[in-house]
């Protein structure tokens, strides 16, 4: 009689339990991410466009998992591909792959085009690149899509709104249209400091267009130090390597306003939408003093020929260092992975001179807490 009576409390016991378990909540899935912008961001659209600002052939890719060119103008892994490491997630697909379907879609896209700008004319010698009004068109589309496979704008709007955003755009804007050539249609058509002024305003209806479409939290990348670039150094460098001035000018215009820009912005919305992330400050960090951060070099290209590695691209024919992690530039303009890396743990945990107002660690636990209280209401 005792055996039986304990076999029955075991299985009562292990009904229990099983209920138990049926009743805990499904685990949350990651907040999606969506990225706009440049090459600084793009994981591989560009390969799907005849264009030729494209990184899908080796020695790109050389640190990927895969060790295959993905199309991320890196040795390894990009800014948006370590964001959703510590977000807990794959990284997002990018918009154009083939792939992107079913349930890959709730965890976000990529937009981002190699070579694009603010403007709509920057870029142009790259011909067939997604400029930002049409990465912006490929976002509501994104969402006509996720509405079919969820079934209601309720749950599109709740996907959306509670994303997490990444934005890119500025530095070809001079590289590749006001400086691209001299005496450039830009340039004869407005001062530097004009220049400026439209380009920040341009943007800021960028950036209200995003929030239309549903975006809540956007991290807004400032300009870096472009005249740092091993591209630079090759083309308007001095004879002791010193950051091209005029460039570095641009810069110093832009980020200023453009943070500005951002805190108007916040203030017409009444809340933190738009977070600025000093990326020159980030880039500087290791550009100005690259043995506190175990590069051997901030200025030599790991990837590239001529002067400072810095003419062209990286291609097959590239002289390449053995070890990346040594360098701070990958090719002409890009950062290695580990470079990567630093920006990325100054948006996790940077002060307000990196992240203002909010670092993404704070912004991760002001809208889990947020969440939970309106489950919890």
């Amino acid at each position: 009689m005792r055996m039986v009576a304990s076999s029955r409390l075991l299985m009562v016991s292990l009904l229990l339990i099983q209920v138990a378990c049926q009743q805990q909540p499904p685990p949350t899935p990651p907040r999606a991410f969506f990225v706009f912008g440049d090459s600084l961001v793009d994981s591989g659209n560009n390969n799907y466009l005849a264009t030729t600002a494209r990184a899908d052939s080796p020695p790109y890719g050389l640190d990927y998992p895969t060790h295959r060119a993905t199309g991320r103008f890196s040795n390894g892994r990009n800014v948006p591909d370590i964001i959703s490491e510590h977000l807990g997630a794959e990284p997002v697909l990018p918009y154009l792959s083939p792939h992107l379907d079913g349930d890959k879609l709730l965890r976000g896209a990529n937009f981002a085009s190699a070579g694009v700008g603010i403007l709509n004319d920057t870029g142009v010698q790259f011909a067939n690149i997604i400029r930002i009004e049409k990465q912006l068109r490929y976002f509501s589309q994104y969402q006509s899509r996720v509405r079919r496979l969820l079934g209601s704008d309720a749950a599109v709007g709740r996907l959306v709104n509670g994303a997490l955003v990444l934005i890119t755009l500025g530095g070809n804007d001079f590289v590749n249209n006001y400086y691209l050539v001299p005496f450039s249609a830009r340039s004869r058509e407005m001062s530097l400091p004009d220049y400026v002024r439209y380009l920040v305003a341009e943007y800021a209806k960028v950036l209200r267009q995003l929030h239309a479409l549903g975006a809540r939290r956007v991290l807004v990348t400032g300009s870096g130090p472009i005249g740092c670039a091993p591209a630079e150094l090759a083309l308007r460098g001095s004879r002791a390597g010193e950051c091209a001035a005029e460039l570095q000018r641009a810069a110093a215009l832009y980020n200023p306003q453009l943070v500005d820009m951002i805190r108007g912005l916040n203030a017409d919305l009444g809340a933190d939408v738009f977070i600025a992330v000093n990326a020159h400050r980030m880039h500087m960090d290791f550009i100005s003093d690259p043995a506190a951060y175990g590069f051997v070099t901030s200025k030599v290209a790991c990837c590239g020929q001529g002067p400072y590695n810095g003419v062209g691209l990286c291609t097959a024919a590239s002289t390449v260092c053995p070890d990346r992690d040594l360098y701070a530039f990958w090719d002409n303009f890009h950062p290695t992975e580990k470079a990567n890396r630093i920006i990325v743990s100054q948006f996790m945990d940077g002060t307000q001179e990196y992240m203002h107002p909010l670092n993404l660690t704070t912004i991760l636990a002001v809208d889990a807490a947020a969440a939970a209280e309106a489950t919890f209401n």
